[in-house]
């Protein structure tokens, strides 16, 4: 065996078991890191397939519940082709269970406005959760983050 084949063969070693690695916590939060994306991307069907069919959504703007895919992609319609941006911040992670995840932070949406980045500094909970194989969104409450009295 030569001196490449077993550095190879020892790079598989160390570096296989990194996709394994990842649990529910990282599960879950790459499932909020790909809702931001797809935010971001201003696409509302691409932000909906973050969610379960069922998923409860109660939007930043919005003054009723959002329940299914349907209202989903209704909630966001008015963002397609904004580009209106998202950018997560501190967050802290809940693990429930192996298929259940609680994620609650902050992030800053910029949305446009007569054609200027307005920044509207928000707060969220997620509850993730994992159906056949697949996490995505349950659940997602957003609002406005209070800013500290000076």
């Amino acid at each position: 065996m030569t001196a490449l084949t077993r550095t190879v063969l020892a790079a598989l070693f160390v570096f296989a078991p990194m996709g394994a690695i990842a649990g529910p916590a990282e599960e879950a939060n790459a499932v909020v890191e790909r809702w931001s994306a797809a935010y971001s991307s201003n696409d509302p069907e691409a932000i909906a397939t973050t969610y379960t069919p069922d998923a409860i959504l109660l939007g930043t703007v919005s003054p009723i519940m959002s329940e299914g895919t349907d209202a989903i992609v209704k909630y966001f319609t008015p963002s397609k082709g904004s580009g209106n941006k998202n950018k997560l911040g501190e967050r802290r992670t809940i693990v429930l269970g192996d298929n259940a995840v609680v994620i609650a932070g902050f992030y800053e949406f910029t949305r446009m406005q007569e054609g200027r980045p307005v920044p509207a500094p928000s707060r969220f909970t997620m509850l993730v959760v994992k159906r056949d194989g697949e996490w995505r969104i349950a659940h997602h409450h957003s609002s406005p983050h209070v800013q500290p009295k000076q």
